[in-house]
């Protein structure tokens, strides 16, 4: 069998020598000598492999072509996904150095009609890139030299959102509203909380997990890659459940959840609240020194029910707030 390199007769370097082949920066010369198998395709290739039990082939993802925006028709959304690459994870401390945005339009149910717009911007921050960063994005201190985010076009770009999606919003958000006031006022999704894809059968909610799964591999940790990469799996058919993670993604956002404070429970009953879902919320950052814990909003009651059975052994009123989209994963 010829090697895989010299399959493809559509590979072949126009300026090579007879009886050479091309080489590829880090990568060992091909093969000379070896006859071409006509009309082999990288493609049938890969099917050829797909078909086989003992292969698994993956495609690098091609981002969809923006169209450009349009007007909404009736029942259409406009979402963006963002992400953001940092100089560390506080962002009281650390700044945003890659701001990456994506614009789509969607129905109700969660199917993407078009992509609309994308937003790339590099900003200089204030120290060195740490060297661990640069090892993780690829960002370097001379890539953002004299470079500035147009918080302008921020602003323009995400004007019309009626949704932000992040792949961990709890994270990106707070950068982001540090960075442009746009953000604040929008609804947030997080596509690594409010999507159950353990459920779906994928083995973890990493990007990167969920791409390869998928049956792609991309570019990771550079910010308008990422935002396009998680919109192919958002949006892609699940096998083993009705429609797409978008629809659910969707359908969890717009669902009010209600935050119980279980304020001042023994201590010795940490355990069974922390068996349950609680948190511990430390008072540092002017939210009550307590155990917490998010429900669906149908299920607060439930939620009371077992504090006030499990918990305290009286009936109580715990401390209760509704936290909608608008609210959710804010610093």
């Amino acid at each position: 069998m010829a090697l895989q390199g010299d399959l493809f007769d559509d590979q072949a370097d126009p300026d090579a020598s007879p009886g050479t082949a091309p080489s590829r920066p880090g990568r060992p010369a091909r093969r000379t000598g070896t006859a071409r198998t006509p009309g082999v395709t990288p493609e049938s290739a890969a099917a050829l492999l797909d078909a086989h039990d003992d292969y698994r082939v993956l495609r690098r993802l091609q981002p969809r072509a923006a169209v450009g925006p349009r007007q909404l028709q009736p029942g259409e959304r406009l979402t963006v996904i963002v992400d953001t690459e940092t100089t560390g994870l506080d962002h009281k401390r650390h700044e945003v150095i890659e701001l990456g945005m994506v614009a789509f339009v969607h129905d109700a149910e969660g199917r993407v009609l078009d992509i609309v717009g994308e937003f790339s911007g590099l900003q200089e921050s204030s120290d060195p890139v740490p060297p661990e960063i640069t090892r993780l994005t690829g960002i370097t201190d001379a890539m953002l030299a004299g470079q500035r985010i147009d918080l302008e076009a921020v602003e323009a770009f995400i004007a019309e959102a009626d949704l932000i999606i992040a792949h961990n919003a709890g994270f990106d958000r707070p950068f982001c509203e540090r960075l442009a006031r746009g953000f604040e006022p929008k609804p947030w999704a997080c596509s690594v909380k409010e999507v159950p894809w353990a459920e779906f059968g994928f083995e973890g909610s990493k990007l990167g997990y969920l791409v390869g799964q998928s049956g792609w591999f991309h570019t990771g940790h550079r910010a308008t890659d990422d935002c396009h990469a998680l919109l192919e799996v958002l949006m892609a058919p699940l096998t083993n459940h009705a429609g797409s993670a978008l629809g659910q993604l969707l359908t969890r956002s717009d669902a009010a959840r209600i935050r119980i404070w279980a304020e001042g429970a023994p201590f010795e009953l940490k355990d069974q609240l922390k068996v349950r879902g609680y948190r511990w919320s430390n008072g540092s950052d002017g939210r009550p020194r307590s155990w917490w814990v998010e429900v669906d909003e149908p299920l607060a009651e439930a939620e009371i029910a077992f504090l006030e059975g499990e918990i305290y052994m009286r009936r109580v009123r715990p401390r209760a707030q509704r936290i909608t989209a608008c609210e959710r994963y804010k610093a």
